[in-house]
């Protein structure tokens, strides 16, 4: 649980840090493919070699959540206004809680009910109000937040049923590498040259790539495997609140706190759900919400 409230502050603030000083003034294309770049480097020297079945599913995983993620992220931005991307990027803990019982062909009506309530939650402290067309850009942000979930999820099921004697940190190459392969040819046919013209966008990046994204997406999956499925989804809006208490105390931006602490308030009551329930029968090490 450490390990997804210390990257949930971390990209809070780094999101900042992307509105302030990148949006709009920096080839969108261009700042993804060097913050894949930077956080491969990060990890390029404790990589080592696996069963190439291992390394193809960890590369896939990479290319998905982050790779395939990001394309479909900006192109939402061409399509909505920011509020609306910000309101549709919700659903991401509904995801979550469903593939992941897929998976384990079961059904945990009480992680269901927690995203759900993550959901609403979000909505309350995001709802900026919405434009008449809508539909395609919609789809756009739900494909962004599916393989959000996807990577997440497949990363927790496949440690779980593929055990290695390596650290996680010796894997974690092979998902960058993957991502990598994703957005080069990406920003070869979309970017355009709109490049950082100044030392404070150029440090920017580089913290978002050896940082928010180098040390970020492998906290976050790794803490992924350590929490239930059901907190893991509900992690996943926290973002929320934590963002706008960056943009309130740092930028002086203007938000609604009675929103704020209302969605606050049903965000925990939602962790508050997803706690293993202990039994009699089994010690609760076995339950979800373990290690697994």
């Amino acid at each position: 649980m450490s390990y997804l409230v210390g990257v949930t502050l971390l990209w809070a603030f780094s999101f900042s840090l992307i509105g302030v000083y990148l949006a709009g003034q920096v080839d969108a294309y261009f700042a993804v493919l060097l913050r894949v770049a930077l956080a491969l480097l990060v990890f390029l020297p404790f990589m080592r070699q696996l069963p190439w079945q291992l390394a193809c599913k960890l590369s896939a995983l990479g290319a998905v959540q982050l790779g395939l993620m990001y394309l479909f992220y900006y192109q939402s931005f061409i399509l909505l206004t920011v509020p609306e991307v910000l309101i549709f990027t919700i659903f991401t803990p509904v995801y979550i809680t469903l593939l992941y019982d897929a998976l384990q062909r079961r059904f945990q009506y009480r992680f269901l009910l927690a995203a759900l309530l993550a959901v609403i939650a979000a909505a309350l402290m995001r709802y900026k109000g919405l434009t008449e067309e809508y539909w395609l850009g919609f789809a756009v942000v739900q494909g962004a937040n599916l393989c959000f979930a996807i990577g997440q999820v497949g990363y927790k099921v496949l440690l779980a049923r593929q055990p290695v004697k390596l650290a996680q940190h010796q894997l974690f190459g092979w998902f960058y590498l993957g991502a990598l392969v994703v957005v080069l040819p990406a920003w070869l046919l979309l970017g355009s040259a709109q490049y950082p013209q100044h030392n404070t966008q150029w440090a920017v990046l580089l913290w978002l790539g050896l940082v928010a994204s180098g040390g970020g997406y492998y906290w976050w999956n790794k803490g992924a495997t350590l929490v239930s499925s059901g907190m893991l989804a509900v992690m996943n809006n926290m973002l929320i609140p934590a963002g706008l208490l960056v943009n309130i105390l740092l930028w002086n931006r203007n938000e609604n706190l009675l929103t704020l602490a209302t969605g606050s308030v049903l965000l925990v009551l939602s962790c508050m759900l997803c706690k293993p329930v202990r039994s009699a029968v089994k010690p609760a090490g076995v339950a979800d919400g373990q290690k697994n």
